[in-house]
């Protein structure tokens, strides 16, 4: 009934859309360039003594509607280059053309080189609660992007080892599967276990983007905590990046980028990657031996850890036709092997249990602006995973941290006998439509639909029943928004989401009453949800602005989390959706003195309300990790960045996230009496955490036009309790102890940006870092990167 309500509503929109049409006023469109040909994205155009203007997109294009008739003189300023104004003529019922080419400015250069707002300028405006990290400064890094995203305020990336490791990642308090993640605005939820943001190199991608607990409605999925937007090389451009690194534990890393336009708009790209490493680093544990004796704070390597993936991404079609601006057809495909160290605590040693998965994924895009209509832009993706996971564990021995074994006869496991082997058959198709009906409003009609089908075997139990059963899932976001663009101060948008959710498994029974009697019944369930938001900015002066968002949002459990991932996620199939109430209230401010000293201030206060909130906790016998729903859970919090520049000479910048999430759970389930967790804070989650960081740029070393980059950059994460705090004596609670961790960087830069060397020590002092209670991460390591980059414009 509720689609219905949306479908309903949108047909009348686009029937006053279209109504509107026939009465649109003139417009002026063009681009914006540099000198050297170059698109300058999110460059202000403004025409003079008027309320009308708007921002270059990412290919510096730009149209204003909703003009008068008459003469005007437009200006455009853009950080980096000198500002232009010309006068234009704009006839009735015309749409006028009019490109503009701005020359370099010394020093506005400074603003970009060191803060680093230009080419991220368009997002940071906008309404939603949302930070905008610049990749192409980190491509000289070994950095994958879930390490970029750690630096982020509000961003806390919990890993259980080294590369290629268990990761959760959490924004504002929210953790795991409550945080989306897209490439492009397509979501990421069937990419399976080769095509993750902790095996993705940073020289992927060009920007991203971090929306904070309100996400807009052109995302389209049902997050409810966040969203993060990995946005790739969408130029016309031809161009070539190609990266290798070396370092600690035998780590290798290699990444490939090359893309080519022709004149006639025919377009190929290249992504390729690969990530290696035998995870051997030392920690420091307790080991128990096979002959009784027991030995304290041992210093060992890990054994049984080695990790790979290799993924290389094709795509070739058309740009700039008359029937598409862009129609695509890609693949995707790779693998990785992981093997199983440890389970979700160090007591558990493994030494053969390992992984196996790959990814097989056809992939199409279409895109469109002007459909039947100025104004009306469509946009299409759609994919389907063919890939395989399997969990292979056929050797009976216990191991420990010596590297000592215990062979036992007969057919075992070192946890659960298994060679599993399946697809999960995934697909998902978006489709967005928007409407800019002029220049103060806009309307945007977005749709996405996911499928899921489990299916596999397990060669060494061919006649188990269990493996034939259904785990079937299919979710559909609908969702649509709408924009009012009142005057470049000010800004509001409203939109609404309907979520669906259905499920089909199996649950086992005896219907004798035997031992060993086992038969299946057959169940499905689903959901329906309605879901909303407003977010609106408010500029106070051009340099000075507010933002408020609220989101009513809702996320329907994972496949995951209701099948079980058959490594460490038992499933859960009685989950209900979470739901939350987001708030946002943020500000953000920039300074500069003398065109020499530049200040940024960001702020923002968080409170989310969450209802059924999921949460992972230990199983029954604590070997794997369950999703459970918690009935209410609260956080009140806020986050805070300051950054600073001294010409091109240096730049430095701190933030710190405080997040205070509580139990609110008066009475349990069945209870009369208060819960004892009552106001707990929750537990196995950092509230207190930040990071700090400081750059050095020197100038024409060894050679005029080349660089060379001084980093540095701390970690802080405060200590936490692993189970809820007014359980227990302070002598027996375990927790997640207070973190520092500093690393340090350098990197030269010869032949205007070509050539790169870049040097690394990640973990300076050597502390003992834990992300999840007793898991130690990698110690002090050193790596080296060189990294070849190429870029011509179409001719």
């Amino acid at each position: 009934m509720q689609i219905k309500k949306i479908l309903l509503l949108g047909i009348l929109c686009a029937c006053v859309i279209f109504t509107s049409a026939q009465n649109r006023l003139s417009g002026v469109s063009g681009q914006i360039k540099s000198a050297t040909g170059e698109p300058i994205p999110g460059a202000t155009i403004k025409i003079q003594k008027t309320t009308s203007g708007t921002f270059s997109d990412e290919n510096g294009n730009f149209r204003i509607t909703n003009i008068k008739a008459g003469n005007y003189h437009i200006q455009v300023t853009a950080i980096g280059f000198v500002t232009i104004k010309k006068e234009i003529t704009v006839s009735e019922n015309q749409e006028s053309k009019l490109n503009f080419s701005l020359n370099a400015s010394s020093e506005d250069m400074e603003t970009v080189n060191v803060i680093g707002r230009t080419a991220n300028q368009q997002v940071n405006r906008q309404a939603f609660n949302v930070t905008s990290i610049d990749a192409k400064k980190l491509h000289n890094s070994t950095l994958d992007i879930s390490h970029a995203l750690d630096r982020v305020s509000g961003v806390r990336v919990r890993e259980a080892g080294g590369l290629g490791s268990r990761m959760d990642f959490s924004l504002n308090g929210f953790t795991g599967r409550q945080v989306k993640f897209f490439i492009d605005g397509v979501p990421m939820d069937n990419f399976g276990s080769s095509f993750q943001i902790n095996n993705i190199p940073i020289n992927l991608a060009q920007r991203v983007e971090v929306y904070k607990g309100v996400v807009p409605v052109w995302l389209g999925s049902d997050a409810l905590g966040g969203a993060i937007n990995i946005v790739t090389d969408n130029t016309t451009k031809s161009y070539a990046d190609i990266s290798y690194s070396y370092g600690s534990f035998n780590t290798h890393k290699t990444a490939i980028n090359v893309g080519y336009t022709s004149p006639s708009g025919f377009k190929v790209q290249l992504n390729a990657f690969q990530n290696y490493s035998d995870n051997d680093y030392k920690v420091t544990t307790d080991v128990a031996s096979f002959d009784g004796r027991y030995f304290r704070n041992q210093v060992v390597k890990r054994f049984n850890d080695t990790y790979h993936n290799e993924t290389i991404i094709v795509s070739a079609g058309l740009i700039n036709k008359s029937f598409a601006d862009q129609l695509m057809f890609g693949l995707t495909a790779g693998k990785n092997y992981a093997e199983v160290q440890t389970g979700a605590r160090m007591v558990s040693v493994f030494g053969d249990w390992h992984r196996r998965g790959s990814i097989l994924m056809p992939t199409v895009k279409y895109q469109k602006k002007d459909l039947f209509t100025k104004g009306l832009d469509l946009r299409i993706n759609g994919n389907f995973n063919f890939g395989t996971e399997q969990n292979i564990d056929t050797v009976y021995r216990r191991y420990n941290w010596f590297q000592e074994y215990k062979e036992y006869p007969g057919a075992g496991s070192e946890r659960e006998r298994s060679m599993y082997k399946f697809r999960n058959n995934n697909g998902l198709a978006t489709a967005n439509l928007t409407y800019t009906i002029n220049e103060r409003h806009s309307l945007s009609l977005n749709n996405v639909y996911n499928s899921f089908n489990r299916k596999g075997s397990d060669e060494l139990f061919p006649q188990n029943q269990n493996y034939e059963q259904p785990r079937k899932n299919s979710k559909n976001v609908l969702g649509l928004g709408y924009k009012f663009s009142a005057s470049e101060k000010w800004n509001t948008s409203v939109f609404a989401k309907q979520f669906y959710q259905s499920n089909k498994y199996a649950q086992s029974y005896n219907p004798s009453g035997n031992w060993g009697d086992v038969a299946y019944l057959q169940q499905e369930n689903s959901y329906s949800k309605t879901g909303y938001g407003i977010a609106t900015t408010y500029f106070i002066v051009p340099n000075f602005q507010l933002k408020a968002s609220y989101e009513k949002s809702y996320r329907l459990p994972e496949t995951d989390e209701l099948f079980g991932d058959l490594l460490n996620l038992e499933g859960n199939i009685s989950l209900k959706p979470e739901q939350s109430n987001n708030y946002n209230l943020g500000f953000s401010y920039q300074a500069q003195v003398n065109q020499i000293h530049r200040f940024s201030f960001d702020g923002n206060v968080m409170y989310r309300d969450a209802k059924d909130f999921i949460r992972p906790q230990l199983n029954n016998n604590q070997t794997k990790q369950v999703m459970g729903n918690l009935a209410d859970v609260t956080n009140l919090g806020f986050e805070s960045e300051v950054r600073y520049s001294y010409k091109q000479l240096f730049t430095a910048g701190v933030n710190m996230t405080y997040q205070n999430l509580r139990n609110n759970t008066r009475f349990e389930q069945g209870q009369t009496m208060e819960s004892p967790l009552y106001k707990d804070r929750i537990p196995n989650m950092p509230y207190l955490f930040g990071n700090a960081d400081a750059s050095l740029f020197f100038n024409n070393v060894g050679k005029k036009g080349n660089t060379l980059t001084l980093g540095y950059n701390v970690l802080y994460v405060h200590a936490y309790y692993l189970s809820w705090p007014s359980q227990g004596t302070s002598d027996t609670k375990y927790d997640i102890p207070r973190q520092w961790m500093q690393d340090v960087n350098a990197v030269y830069t010869l032949g205007g940006g070509k050539y790169n060397i870049g040097l690394e020590c990640k973990n300076l002092v050597n502390n003992r870092i834990y992300d999840n209670f007793s898991l130690q991460k990698p110690g002090r390591a050193f790596y080296a990167k060189v990294r070849y980059f190429f870029s011509k414009n179409r001719s």
